[in-house]
């Protein structure tokens, strides 16, 4: 909590000194209305006059009037910081969850991340808010009725004492106990929204497979056994009042009988045993409002810790110390003279120096891998090993293999969405990690596999890339994607709305929106990772057509021609492409021409085989036979 308070205090200082000092005028007032009230029992009833008591009673109706204003100020005070530094951490958490890799992410879990940026920063906002109104209130009423107390009489304080540390231990070791399960039960909300977060996204699979009933006990037994957490702490609390009253009135019984017998002999008067009782009451009363303190500030802390340990992650993925790069207008590199004598750009290790040795038509590469390996945290093998592939401008990468063997892993590497654990990878000739990262993202488009699109319209979704994009740029790129079609269809075009999720369009549009969105800023290497997996086979081969096309005329033009790189399970969406990577394992087992990885290597031939590929013969004695492809799974 203090971390958070000295981070995000600092506006807020005003509001976090001036309110606790409000209550605490407050409290004053509250500890000087017994002595008042003694007074009007000693001077007023005792004497049977009237004006003690009017006077008594006229001083009491404007301490409350003037304890009312603070503590309204007290409140208002309370909540500008709760809800201000609530916002203010919500604000830095989110943002500094962009900022992590994708590696951070994994660590965490979203169901766990959303947990913390909702549940738990309402716990620290429940404890900054009765921390200003109530932490000075309630410690400092129970201090000052006991001073009090014991001021009217030491022998009666003794009483007050003694019921004090009871109920004190007694607090003590049920807080002690309940810390423990108020730690567990943030855990095990992660659960229950890990469990929600996957029923409701995967609703048609559960439905479709008829899992309600599964998905429902799911979450029932997790909601079971975080509410068996709950009602254990409940016992273990249950116990708190009885017992406080309990020891209030047992006390109050005392001290009525000692005082009573003191009255009798003159030592007090009956307005100071009325002021004891009430000091006593009082102070017992505090010290259950403590216990509630306690516990409050137990989750907050539980809830702190956790918002720190996100917030004390720093990002694996960073681009710290990476200058701009100025591209070329021809050639979408560093400029001409830097090409001329050989400096400005990057080695292997992304430092500045010699150019290394270029393509036939001295261009550099778009994309290079050398000797590249990664492996996911705690994996005991890696997911990509010793991964070497040269891309130039204008060519097309298909990389093609089984399910797991590394391909999406293989291209997430290119945008830095991991960093490679060994080896290099270079975006037209510079070490992706001498990039900065918006960068590098501006010239790398990527579609990943699962097709994205957030609630909004189909140009809010559009112009991610550029926000300056024009309407002319919008519908080229959906035009390449072969989006433009179902789009002039739709009543409002471009400002079509888009559902969460962009459920209110098929798998196939919601792909060709998300291809579009990456075409649109004109990027020199575009990845597509299985992105077309949901299109028919018509409309992928017009998109690959229009994609050629695409980089033909951006040549035509003077400008880099787009590299492509293009992820699939279909030979089709491969086999016309300048390099063909095939994938097992996370090994790269055949690189080449699809005429030359057919001749040979043997997991292409399989793939080949599979999927129906027309005849071809792939080695001696073993022909492929020729038939429509079908996917290979």
């Amino acid at each position: 909590m203090f971390k958070l308070l000295k981070r995000f205090g600092g506006s807020y200082r005003a509001n976090l000194v001036l309110g606790p000092l409000c209550k605490l005028i407050e409290v004053v007032f509250d500890l000087f209305t017994p002595i008042i009230v003694a007074y009007m029992i000693d001077a007023g009833v005792g004497t049977r006059s009237v004006q003690p008591v009017l006077a008594g009673g006229g001083i009491l109706l404007a301490m409350a009037a003037v304890a009312i204003l603070f503590a309204l100020a007290c409140q208002k005070m309370a909540s500008r910081a709760s809800q201000g530094m609530g916002t203010s951490i919500r604000h830095s958490l989110y943002e500094h969850i962009n900022a992590l890799s994708h590696a951070d992410l994994d660590r965490f879990g979203t169901p766990s991340l959303t947990t913390r940026i909702t549940n738990d920063v309402n716990q620290v906002q429940l404890a900054i808010a009765l921390g200003i109104r109530q932490l000075m209130r309630w410690p400092f009423l129970a201090v000052g009725s006991l001073v009090a107390a014991l001021a009217i009489d030491v022998r009666l304080g003794l009483i007050f004492v003694v019921s004090m540390a009871v109920v004190g231990g007694l607090f003590w070791f049920v807080m002690k106990a309940c810390i423990p399960y108020y730690r567990s039960m943030q855990a095990k909300l992660d659960r229950i929204a890990l469990i929600v977060r996957e029923g409701l996204s995967g609703v048609r699979v559960v439905r479709a497979f008829v899992r309600e009933g599964h998905e429902r006990r799911r979450l029932a037994d997790a909601a079971q056994d975080q509410a068996a957490t709950a009602i254990a702490v409940g016992r273990l609390s249950s116990v708190l009042n009885p017992v406080t009253f309990l020891v209030m009135y047992l006390a109050v019984c005392a001290i009525l009988w000692s005082g009573g017998i003191q009255v009798n002999i003159g030592e007090l008067t009956q307005g100071q045993v009325v002021a004891f009782v009430s000091y006593m009451t009082q102070a017992l009363l505090s010290i259950v409002y403590v216990a509630n303190l306690v516990v409050v500030f137990t989750k907050a802390s539980a809830s702190a810790a956790r918002v720190n340990e996100v917030l004390a992650c720093q990002p694996s993925v960073t681009d710290e110390g990476a200058e701009p790069v100025e591209l070329w207008s021809s050639a979408g590199l560093p400029g001409a003279a830097e090409r001329a004598d050989g400096a400005g750009l990057p080695d292997a290790a992304g430092q500045a120096g010699a150019i290394r040795p270029l393509g036939a038509a001295g261009e550099i590469p778009a994309l290079a891998m050398h000797g590249v390996s990664f492996a996911y945290p705690g994996a005991v093998a890696d997911a990509v090993h010793d991964a070497t592939i040269t891309l130039m401008p204008g060519q097309t990468l298909g990389v093609i293999g089984g399910t797991g063997s590394g391909k999406s892993t293989l291209v997430s590497l290119i945008p830095r969405l991991y960093d490679a654990t060994e080896g290099a990878v270079e975006v037209l000739g510079r070490d992706v990690r001498a990039w900065q990262l918006k960068q590098l993202r501006q010239v790398v488009g990527m579609v990943p596999q699962q097709a994205m699109l957030v609630s909004g319209t189909i140009r809010s979704n559009l112009i991610w890339r550029d926000a300056k994009a024009t309407d002319d740029d919008l519908w080229r790129a959906l035009e390449l994607a072969q989006a433009a079609e179902f789009v002039r269809t739709l009543a409002d075009g471009l400002d079509a709305p888009v559902e969460a999720g962009g459920k209110n369009f098929s798998g196939g549009q919601r792909q060709r929106l998300t291809i579009a969105r990456a075409l649109v800023g004109a990027p020199k290497l575009l990845i597509l990772d299985d992105s077309a997996s949901a299109l028919d086979y018509k409309t992928d081969a017009a998109l690959r057509v229009a994609l050629a096309s695409y980089g033909r005329d951006a040549a035509a033009s003077g400008e880099l021609p787009p590299a492509v790189v293009v992820v699939s399970q279909r030979v089709a969406s491969v086999r016309a492409a300048d390099l063909i990577c095939v994938m097992r394992r996370g090994n790269v087992v055949g690189l080449g021409t699809h005429d030359e990885l057919v001749r040979t290597c043997a997991i292409y031939q399989e793939i080949c085989a599979s999927q129906g590929v027309e005849d071809e013969t792939v080695s001696p004695g073993t022909t492929v036979s020729r038939h429509e492809e079908v996917r290979h799974g």
